[in-house]
């Protein structure tokens, strides 16, 4: 598995592209005027508090207040004193907080469609090695370090430096397989530099204020994305070039050399086809190379993904087929919920298959495709009805909600009435006008679809309304129109 990462800079946006042998999988977009808020921590005021909901509204002076679960609150008698352990049954939460106080809180999920961001007290303080946790005791290590040995090692120095660094919990990143003491001391001491600055701009800041934020894509994507197993980051800012040199050549010299500043005259995305895989991530039909094909629906409730035989007849026999096809539906659809990046409930519809071996060849084919995906997903077995259904979590906004908004003419149905409906609608609004007012004509603005059909085949029924009202009916285009509006004026 080759993998490289593009990172595209302009003044106004930051897109960063995960190409894995030469196939983009995944891509990342902060703008300046919408930076993520994840990781950021503020401190906010308690606007709300629902003692039915265990939960609270916290202002941080954000566009919408953002939500603060009780299960998501420290206990009082921890470090930063917020107010309840991370428990199946989590204290009342009127017992934690109350309405006007100021509370430290750290945003774990940005603002979606209509909810706002969502918050914890648990704070996070994250480095290239570790994360510093100043309100926990406990030392993890990340599941995917899978050597036992390496584990025990990790925790033993781990453990000995938290005790000389003093108070707080801290996790080991997967990037910290195989690192030295030396470099973990210096994350540590990277680490409690910032929690002291945190806590003394805490305490010099109004309420609402934002007192730490993560770093900026770029630098984010240095630190949590690049490993010993990219063969090349290319940047075409040199400014941010010289950065994130510097940062690999402090935290991870052995891929400093494969860090490359790219001058050249062709846009930087056009090298592996990017803008034009960009453009087909926000289709709804996703062709398979076989001919068969994926129908993706997203919604606010879910996301469905349908697969078709389509084009693709097969070699063999009909079960074959639709085998083979559901086979290279996997690996499609495991990329494409990382390229759109899909969260939330997640329903797949595989083409029926009535033999159990394939059924489970397809499902472990599935989850096998979905390692390399960073997000943590959830995969139930295959539903009475065929449908398999999954959860994929969720912190950000998908692509489509990024780079697109609800169309004006059907207003995110993704569909509009005929121009034929709209005349038929017409006519009922001017028997209505024709009954209430006593004008001396109409006058009808509507859109050119809407006006040629009843000059043409309705301007018999046309003429049969205005005997019927006694009154006569003009029309006018008017080109800012959609299909679906439309005025009656009276004269």
């Amino acid at each position: 598995m080759s993998e490289e990462i593009l990172i595209n800079i302009t003044p106004r946006e930051t897109r960063v592209a995960i190409v894995e042998n030469g196939v983009l999988n995944e891509i990342f977009i902060e703008r300046a005027s919408k930076r993520g808020l994840v990781g950021n921590i503020y401190l906010g005021k308690v606007s709300r508090v629902l003692p039915g909901m265990q939960a609270a509204f916290i202002d941080i002076q954000l566009d919408r207040t953002a939500f603060l679960h009780a299960s998501d609150i420290m206990p009082r008698n921890s470090e930063n004193g917020n107010g309840a352990d991370k428990t199946d049954s989590p204290e009342d939460i009127q017992k934690l907080i109350r309405q006007g106080q100021d509370i430290l809180v750290q945003v774990v999920k940005d603002p979606l469609g209509t909810k706002g961001a969502r918050l914890t007290t648990h704070l996070s303080v994250a480095a290239r090695f570790l994360v510093f946790m100043p309100g926990e005791e406990h030392v993890g290590v990340s599941q995917k370090i899978e050597g036992e040995d390496e584990r025990q090692r990790l925790r033993d120095l781990l453990s000995g430096l938290a005790e000389e660094f003093g108070q707080g919990g801290y996790i080991v990143r997967t990037v910290a397989e195989g690192v030295s003491e030396q470099e973990l001391r210096l994350d540590m001491e990277f680490l409690h530099k910032s929690w002291s600055e945190i806590q003394e701009r805490a305490k010099n800041t109004g309420q609402g204020v934002l007192v730490h934020e993560d770093l900026s894509l770029a630098m984010r994507t240095m630190r949590d994305q690049v490993n010993i197993g990219v063969e090349k980051v290319r940047i075409d800012s040199r400014e941010n070039y010289e950065r994130a040199r510097k940062f690999a050549e402090k935290f991870i010299p052995e891929i400093a050399g494969r860090i490359e500043y790219y001058p050249g005259e062709r846009p930087i995305f056009d090298l592996y086809n990017i803008e034009d895989e960009i453009q087909k991530a926000l289709a709804t039909k996703v062709q398979l190379k076989s001919g068969g094909y994926l129908i993706i629906d997203q919604t606010e409730a879910m996301t469905t993904i349908d697969v078709n035989t389509g084009a693709f007849v097969g070699h063999r026999n009909l079960e074959e087929t639709i085998f083979k096809t559901n086979l290279e539906a996997t690996q499609a659809i495991a990329r494409q919920l990382r390229l759109r990046n899909l969260g939330g409930i997640i329903i797949l519809d595989f083409i029926d298959m009535t033999v159990s071996d394939h059924r489970d060849q397809v499902m472990r084919a599935l989850e096998k495709s979905l390692e390399r995906d960073k997000a943590k997903s959830h995969i139930c077995e295959v539903s009475g009805l065929g449908l398999v259904e999954m959860t994929r979590k969720r912190t950000r906004e998908s692509l489509e909600h990024v780079l697109c908004e609800p169309c004006q003419c059907c207003e995110g149905k993704g569909s509009m009435r005929t121009a034929e409906t709209v005349c038929y609608e017409v006519f009922r609004e001017l028997l209505r006008e024709a009954r209430q007012y006593e004008a001396r004509q109409f006058l009808v603005l509507a859109s050119q679809e809407v006006v040629d059909l009843m000059l043409d085949e309705e301007s018999v029924s046309v003429a049969e309304l205005e005997e019927f009202i006694g009154r006569p009916i003009l029309f006018q285009v008017e080109a800012l129109y959609t299909q679906e509006q439309f005025d009656v004026v009276l004269m």
